[in-house]
This record gives C-alpha cells, structure tokens and sequence, in this order.
C-alpha cells in the first residue's frame, strides 16, 4: 500500500452548512441519486452539518438564502459536470468541490478535450467530429475507410457509457449514429484501440497534485458498458497488474493531462493501452467522478488508505470559487 499522500486530518465541523447536490436533469441522474447518497452518508457519519439538495427540484437560490457555505458537487453529466453549475455557484458566491467552470466545461466536451490534449502531443485516439448535418449515410458509411473498424461511436457530452457504440462492421455504423443522436448533436467517431481499459484518479491541483495507482477494468466480454459499470458484480478491478515503470509513466501522462485541463480537487482519466506496443492513449476525463458502490476513485483511493469517508471529506475541504 502507498503511503496516504493527502492530508486527512480535517475537522468536519469548521465545513458549516454543506449542501450536497445530486440528482439533476442529466441523463446520468440516475447515477448521479448513487453518488450523492453514498456522499450525503458519508459526510452525516463524519459529523459534517450536511443537507441533500437536488437542482432538479430546488432553485438554486436556495442555496444562498438558506446560508450554505459549501457545496459538495455530486451531479453527473450536462447541467452538473459541464460548467453550468459551477458558474452558478460562482455567482452565488458558494465554494464547490472539483473543478471551475472553463476546465469543467472542456473535460465535460470530449472532442475539445482532445484538441487541447493533441496541441500538447499527448496521445489519444485518431478521431472525427461530425456535425448532424453532416451525418448522411454515404459519410457514415466511409468513416471506417477513415480510421479503421471496428470504430467507437460516441455522443461527446455525455458520460457513463451512454449513447455509446463499439462499431463492429459497416453494417452497424448507421444503427451507432442514430443512437449517438438521441443525446448530442454533434458526434465523436474515434479509432478503437485493442487492449487493457485502464483509469487513473487524480487528488489536488497545480504541481502538488497525485495521480492515484492505476487500475485496470476487466469487464465481461470487454464491454464496459453502462450495465457493467453500476448494475452487476462480474467486472474485475485490477491493481499491480502493469509494470511498475509503465504504471508511473502512465500516472505522469494522467497528471500532465489533468493540469493541461486546468482541472483541481480531483478527477479520472480513462485510457486504453494498446496490446501490440503498451502505448498509452487519453480517452477522457471526468472531473466530478463517480461515488457509488461501483466507483473508481473511492476503490484508488482505498488503495492508498483512504477509505470513502475521509474522501468524502477532503474532498469537501477543498471547495472554494474560481475568483477565489
């Protein structure tokens, strides 16, 4: 086990009134209701004076009529992850976890997350972004002539593996994009690259942020789909199983995309490793993750000896504004 590389000595009661917003609009607001339950539970054990609110149901006005001093952001997708609400809590004036709103505005974009990331040489996947209007069946059926089969097919605002498709053939192409469709847009085709899925959680910002142990996902069939992630036991969460000279390579190009992303508090990068060299590629970035059962950076971060309630609680430790 690491040594614990944060400080976990927090007094839960200098926090005030915290609000925890969950729930929301998105269509991860399923998700999202696991999250913020796991975080409200965790927070009431810890002492912390914290409420449940729910954007969804509430004005958010309520915040500061109400007198809350922190905001722990436990929404997932559009509207929670995207900027939005963050800006929101800007003009509040109530400090939040996670990152502002221009790094949590570009993370939640996975095409400009892309662009940011290939302008700096750091390596993800040949891609295209196409518009609706652009998506007629003759352009549809040559994106695979463009960056190979099988090709991933993508809504780019969305997470949790929504709208999601592994392309196999020309055949499916079109049944992926108009699926893609329900939910963005403008859609992401990106080269699939055949190997380990990994993540990598991220505690802090600027130079004294840490990349956590790297985890590999074995998921059934090697789909690692919305089912996979939250509604069964079956995938496997691997730790130690990469060199330990790749593994900290791995971490450095994690950490070097993060702070590109001018993101803080935390975060997760997903990647694949492809089989035939072990090269690394970025395929995202998550800056308000997961904290159900299921989650990824609740079990890093137990690696390390932190276990789900002082997450919770640092976490809310280091809320503050972009102004600030």
């Amino acid at each position: 086990m690491m040594k614990t590389p944060i400080d976990l000595n927090i007094d839960a009661r200098s926090l005030g009134k915290v609000a925890v917003l969950f729930g929301g609009h998105s269509a991860e607001r399923p998700v999202s209701l696991m999250s913020g339950h796991g975080v409200m539970a965790a927070l009431t054990s810890a002492g912390v004076d914290a409420h449940a609110f729910d954007p969804a149901e509430r004005p958010l006005q309520a915040l500061k009529d109400e007198g809350f001093e922190r905001a722990f952001i436990a929404l997932h997708g559009r509207g929670g992850e995207d900027g939005t609400i963050q800006g929101a809590l800007e003009w509040l004036g109530v400090p939040y976890t996670g990152s502002g709103v221009t790094a949590s505005g570009v993370a939640m974009d996975k095409t400009m997350t892309k662009r940011v990331w290939a302008a700096e040489g750091l390596t993800t996947p040949q891609y295209l972004a196409l518009s609706r209007a652009e998506l007629t069946r003759e352009r549809v059926r040559s994106i695979p002539d463009e960056l190979g089969l099988p090709v991933i097919v993508k809504p780019p605002h969305e997470g949790s593996s929504i709208g999601i498709t592994k392309a196999m053939g020309y055949s499916e192409m079109q049944g992926a994009v108009e699926l893609a469709l329900g939910f963005d847009d403008e859609l992401l085709f990106e080269q699939c690259i055949e190997g380990p899925e990994l993540t990598c959680a991220v505690l802090g910002e600027g130079e004294s942020a840490v990349a956590l142990p790297v985890i590999e996902i074995r998921a059934e069939a090697g789909n690692y789909d919305f089912a996979n992630k939250y509604e069964t036991d079956t995938t496997q969460y691997v730790f130690g199983s990469l060199p330990a000279a790749l593994e900290a390579d791995i971490r450095q190009l994690v950490l070097h995309a993060y702070r590109l992303l001018g993101c803080r508090g935390w975060g997760r990068a997903d990647l694949m490793l492809r089989k035939a060299d072990m090269k690394p590629f970025l395929l995202e970035m998550n800056t308000s993750p997961g904290m159900t059962s299921h989650s990824l950076v609740p079990k890093a971060a137990q690696a390390v000896g932190i276990d789900y309630p002082h997450l919770c609680l640092w976490l809310l430790s280091q809320a503050r504004l972009d102004r600030a």
